[in-house]
């Protein structure tokens, strides 16, 4: 898969949840598999720190050599913020470990659990509600 059909599909997915955000009640995320982890080490390609939901797209080397691009859900910036967060604390470039609940859909896509830092400094989006 190329560069441009990946982000073709991140665009989708996100399109996808966008849309899918009034039919699933707002600060749903019944889309995402919160049964399951999947742990993604790479580079970050892009940080959003935008409401209603801020991003990261993680270049992740699979198991071929190739690079697949992941899109990570977050909450807000204002929600971010309490747990130690800031808009800064992301750039492009920083290789980081980012673990994910899956989207259900099986795409290069989750809700994100944790991400640890190039620093070894973990972030949260603070407690886990089931």
């Amino acid at each position: 898969m190329n560069v441009k059909s990946s982000i073709a599909g991140i665009v989708l997915v996100v399109s996808a949840l966008a849309a899918a955000a009034p039919a699933t009640a707002h600060h749903s995320f019944v889309i995402f598999d919160r049964t399951k982890e999947v742990t993604l080490v790479g580079v970050v390609k892009g940080f959003g720190w935008v409401n209603p939901h801020s991003w990261i797209q993680v270049e992740v080397r699979n198991e071929a050599g190739g690079v697949e691009l992941w899109g990570v859900e977050m909450n807000s910036p204002n929600s971010l913020v309490r747990y130690g967060w800031k808009s800064t604390i992301i750039k492009p470039g920083d290789r980081v470990t980012v673990v994910v609940n899956p989207i259900r859909t099986g795409e290069n896509s989750g809700h994100l659990v944790s991400i640890t830092l190039p620093s070894g400094q973990v972030l949260t989006e603070g407690p886990r509600m089931l």
